[in-house]
Protein backbone atom coordinates (compact mmCIF):
# COMPACT_ATOMS: atom_id res chain seq x y z
CA UNK A 1 0.00 0.00 0.00
CA UNK A 2 1.61 3.28 -1.10
CA UNK A 3 1.96 6.16 1.26
CA UNK A 4 0.90 9.56 -0.02
CA UNK A 5 3.48 11.34 2.14
CA UNK A 6 7.01 10.11 2.62
CA UNK A 7 8.32 11.00 6.09
CA UNK A 8 11.54 13.02 6.35
CA UNK A 9 12.95 10.38 8.71
CA UNK A 10 11.72 6.85 9.19
CA UNK A 11 12.65 3.78 11.20
CA UNK A 12 14.21 1.38 8.67
CA UNK A 13 13.88 -1.68 10.94
CA UNK A 14 10.16 -1.13 11.57
CA UNK A 15 9.49 -0.35 7.91
CA UNK A 16 11.21 -3.60 6.84
CA UNK A 17 9.29 -5.62 9.43
CA UNK A 18 6.01 -4.08 8.21
CA UNK A 19 7.05 -4.38 4.51
CA UNK A 20 6.09 -0.75 3.90
CA UNK A 21 6.15 0.94 0.51
CA UNK A 22 6.57 4.65 -0.07
CA UNK A 23 6.23 6.60 -3.31
CA UNK A 24 7.31 10.17 -3.73
CA UNK A 25 8.60 12.98 -5.89
CA UNK A 26 11.35 15.43 -5.07
CA UNK A 27 12.41 18.55 -6.98
CA UNK A 28 16.06 18.42 -8.04
CA UNK A 29 16.48 21.83 -6.37
CA UNK A 30 15.94 20.13 -2.97
CA UNK A 31 18.97 17.84 -3.43
CA UNK A 32 21.89 20.05 -2.33
CA UNK A 33 24.74 17.57 -2.95
CA UNK A 34 23.53 16.98 -6.51
CA UNK A 35 23.44 20.70 -7.40
CA UNK A 36 27.14 21.08 -8.25
CA UNK A 37 26.88 18.32 -10.85
CA UNK A 38 23.86 19.67 -12.72
CA UNK A 39 23.49 22.40 -15.34
CA UNK A 40 20.49 23.77 -13.43
CA UNK A 41 17.94 22.58 -10.88
CA UNK A 42 14.93 22.20 -13.17
CA UNK A 43 12.97 18.99 -12.95
CA UNK A 44 12.20 16.37 -10.38
CA UNK A 45 12.85 12.76 -9.51
CA UNK A 46 10.17 10.21 -8.74
CA UNK A 47 11.03 7.33 -6.48
CA UNK A 48 9.68 4.21 -4.78
CA UNK A 49 11.04 2.71 -1.57
CA UNK A 50 9.93 -0.88 -0.94
CA UNK A 51 11.01 -2.23 2.45
CA UNK A 52 11.07 -6.00 2.75
CA UNK A 53 13.21 -9.00 3.71
CA UNK A 54 15.58 -10.67 1.23
CA UNK A 55 15.79 -14.40 0.53
CA UNK A 56 18.03 -14.83 3.61
CA UNK A 57 15.41 -13.03 5.73
CA UNK A 58 17.58 -9.96 6.23
CA UNK A 59 15.94 -6.51 6.14
CA UNK A 60 16.34 -4.68 2.84
CA UNK A 61 14.95 -1.84 0.79
CA UNK A 62 14.51 -1.72 -2.96
CA UNK A 63 14.90 1.76 -4.38
CA UNK A 64 13.55 2.72 -7.80
CA UNK A 65 14.25 6.18 -9.16
CA UNK A 66 13.31 7.91 -12.41
CA UNK A 67 14.59 11.34 -13.37
CA UNK A 68 15.92 13.44 -16.22
CA UNK A 69 19.12 15.09 -15.00
CA UNK A 70 20.03 18.41 -16.67
CA UNK A 71 23.72 18.20 -17.56
CA UNK A 72 26.19 20.07 -19.77
CA UNK A 73 27.52 18.00 -22.68
CA UNK A 74 31.31 18.11 -22.66
CA UNK A 75 31.42 17.84 -26.46
CA UNK A 76 28.99 20.58 -27.41
CA UNK A 77 28.84 22.52 -24.10
CA UNK A 78 25.06 22.54 -24.42
CA UNK A 79 22.48 21.52 -21.86
CA UNK A 80 20.84 18.12 -22.26
CA UNK A 81 18.62 15.91 -20.11
CA UNK A 82 20.11 12.55 -19.16
CA UNK A 83 17.33 10.01 -18.58
CA UNK A 84 18.04 8.00 -15.43
CA UNK A 85 16.25 4.85 -14.31
CA UNK A 86 17.74 3.21 -11.26
CA UNK A 87 16.76 0.06 -9.42
CA UNK A 88 18.96 -0.64 -6.42
CA UNK A 89 18.52 -3.26 -3.72
CA UNK A 90 20.08 -2.28 -0.40
CA UNK A 91 20.59 -4.71 2.47
CA UNK A 92 20.09 -2.99 5.80
CA UNK A 93 22.97 -3.80 8.14
CA UNK A 94 23.92 -2.65 11.66
CA UNK A 95 27.61 -3.51 11.44
CA UNK A 96 30.09 -3.65 8.55
CA UNK A 97 30.77 -7.32 9.36
CA UNK A 98 27.16 -8.12 8.37
CA UNK A 99 27.90 -7.17 4.75
CA UNK A 100 29.33 -10.62 3.98
CA UNK A 101 25.93 -12.20 4.73
CA UNK A 102 24.11 -10.18 2.07
CA UNK A 103 22.88 -12.03 -1.01
CA UNK A 104 24.52 -11.38 -4.41
CA UNK A 105 23.37 -8.18 -6.13
CA UNK A 106 22.50 -6.51 -2.84
CA UNK A 107 24.50 -3.46 -1.77
CA UNK A 108 25.07 -2.78 1.91
CA UNK A 109 23.45 0.16 3.67
CA UNK A 110 24.86 0.77 7.14
CA UNK A 111 21.96 1.90 9.32
CA UNK A 112 22.41 3.22 12.87
CA UNK A 113 21.15 1.05 15.72
CA UNK A 114 18.12 3.33 16.20
CA UNK A 115 17.17 2.70 12.56
CA UNK A 116 16.75 6.37 11.66
CA UNK A 117 16.97 6.77 7.89
CA UNK A 118 16.37 9.73 5.59
CA UNK A 119 14.71 8.50 2.37
CA UNK A 120 15.80 11.55 0.39
CA UNK A 121 19.45 10.87 1.31
CA UNK A 122 19.13 7.46 -0.37
CA UNK A 123 17.59 9.01 -3.47
CA UNK A 124 20.25 11.72 -3.64
CA UNK A 125 23.11 9.22 -3.16
CA UNK A 126 21.91 7.13 -6.10
CA UNK A 127 21.42 10.17 -8.35
CA UNK A 128 24.92 11.46 -7.56
CA UNK A 129 26.32 8.05 -8.52
CA UNK A 130 24.30 8.10 -11.76
CA UNK A 131 25.95 11.29 -13.06
CA UNK A 132 28.65 10.30 -15.55
CA UNK A 133 32.21 11.52 -14.99
CA UNK A 134 32.19 13.16 -18.44
CA UNK A 135 28.61 13.91 -19.48
CA UNK A 136 28.01 13.65 -23.22
CA UNK A 137 24.68 13.98 -24.96
CA UNK A 138 23.80 10.80 -26.88
CA UNK A 139 23.12 12.77 -30.06
CA UNK A 140 26.38 14.74 -29.98
CA UNK A 141 29.08 13.86 -32.48
CA UNK A 142 32.51 12.84 -31.33
CA UNK A 143 35.18 15.34 -32.26
CA UNK A 144 37.47 13.77 -34.85
CA UNK A 145 40.32 16.10 -35.49
CA UNK A 146 43.90 15.31 -36.42
CA UNK A 147 46.34 17.69 -34.79
CA UNK A 148 49.68 17.19 -36.55
CA UNK A 149 52.74 17.58 -34.38
CA UNK A 150 55.30 20.18 -35.42
CA UNK A 151 58.93 19.35 -36.20
CA UNK A 152 60.09 20.73 -32.86
CA UNK A 153 57.61 18.53 -30.95
CA UNK A 154 58.73 15.47 -32.91
CA UNK A 155 62.36 16.19 -32.02
CA UNK A 156 61.51 16.51 -28.32
CA UNK A 157 59.43 13.35 -28.38
CA UNK A 158 62.20 11.24 -29.90
CA UNK A 159 64.21 9.38 -27.25
CA UNK A 160 67.23 9.50 -29.59
CA UNK A 161 67.12 13.29 -30.11
CA UNK A 162 69.70 13.83 -27.34
CA UNK A 163 71.98 11.19 -28.90
CA UNK A 164 71.79 12.92 -32.28
CA UNK A 165 73.00 16.11 -30.61
CA UNK A 166 75.97 14.29 -29.09
CA UNK A 167 76.88 12.72 -32.43
CA UNK A 168 77.22 16.16 -34.07
CA UNK A 169 79.90 17.21 -31.54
Amino acid sequence: MPSSRVPDILDAWRMAAARRRFEGRVPLSALARLQGLLADDEGEASYVLQFDHDQLQGPCVELQIQAALPLVCQRSLERFALPVEITQRLGLIRDEQDEAALPPGCEALLVPEDGQLRPLDLVEDELVLAVPLVPTAPESDAVQRDWPAGEEELQKASPFAALAGLKKN
